[in-house]
């Protein structure tokens, strides 16, 4: 029997990619959606997650895909109706957020499934792979896209806890977590904000390792790059292995070799995963991606550039 989903915000990303993968998933049935801006065929619509809870439709789960600012208070109320939560990345505007609603999640006897898309993609695993047990000697992260192209319209980007240069920039922060051996942390971070922005649109950061040895450790992130967008992640290791994961992690290459080229099927693998957390009863919650982002804002330092409009 397919799990009855209610989708929560009918944004862009829920448009592109919630919507269609369930679609064509047989272990799901959309069975509601949320949104002040219209519903979706003949799905049943509420303005409101409050009317959706209290309407007593019956419901195994539900996917929040609205701006991260009110998930906390949004899953914590689904959580109280009984139902299952996967949060769009990033699932939180802070940490203590994400602890929080976790925490409340085991309290509830209910599943919480938070998604980074960019780790659901063959080339990241198999890198994670080829990493195992290796010392890493270098890093370094480029993620350069077009504002323009991906959030058209929309500010929420800009203020406090839209997260600016790193709602993409915590994509390529999701993969460094999951494939590396061992953790990094950030040691310095120069944060490029616009003059009339709460948010940067670049970023430049240098990590230091957990591990003993040198390591040269470092990423570009940019917000303003236009034509081709740049998703590449680079790693060397003590023993001679080089790897580059190229398109978000959907290609990899090995001493400059393809090894990897696959099609982009990363909601396809959301999905699936949240329905064999389902079946099995167990929540998958990962905050690494999360405190990283968190860190920078902490250890950054403003550089103020010219306004953008």
């Amino acid at each position: 029997m397919a799990f009855r989903l209610g989708i929560i915000g009918l944004g862009k990303i829920a448009q592109d990619q919630h919507l269609p993968v369930v679609a064509k998933n047989p272990d799901f049935e959309l069975a509601a959606v949320v949104s002040s801006r219209g519903g979706h065929g003949e799905v049943p619509a509420f303005r409101t997650p409050a009317e959706l809870f209290r309407s007593g439709l019956a419901l195994d789960a539900v996917s929040l895909c609205m701006p991260p600012e009110p998930r906390y208070a949004i899953a914590r109320d689904a959580l109280d109706a009984g139902l299952h939560v996967l949060m769009e990345k990033p699932p939180t505007p802070t940490v203590g957020e994400l602890d929080a609603i976790a925490a409340h999640a085991r309290t509830k006897g209910r599943i919480l499934f938070t998604t980074w898309h960019s780790q659901y993609n063959a080339a990241v695993d198999e890198a994670k792979r080829l990493l195992a047990g290796k010392a890493v000697s270098r890093l370094h992260v480029s993620w350069k896209e077009d504002v323009r192209h991906w959030h058209p319209g929309q500010e929420w980007i800009w203020e406090p806890g839209g997260f600016g240069v790193f709602d993409p920039g915590i994509n390529a922060f999701s993969i460094v977590t999951k494939i590396l051996p061992q953790p990094i942390f950030v040691a310095t971070c120069v944060l490029e904000t616009p003059e009339n922005k709460s948010t940067p649109i670049a970023a430049k950061i240098t990590f230091k390792p957990s591990w003993e040895g040198e390591a040269k450790l470092t990423a570009e992130l940019d917000w303003r790059q236009t034509g081709e967008q740049s998703w590449n992640i680079d790693v060397e290791t003590a023993d001679g292995l080089k790897l580059q994961l190229r398109k978000g992690g959907t290609e990899l290459h090995v001493g400059g070799t393809e090894v990897i080229a696959a099609p982009m099927a990363e909601y396809e693998g959301i999905y699936a995963h949240f329905a064999e957390l389902l079946r099995s009863g167990r929540s998958h919650v990962d905050g690494a991606p999360l405190r990283l982002v968190s860190d920078c804002f902490m250890l950054g330092r403003r550089r103020e550039t010219e306004a953008f409009f």
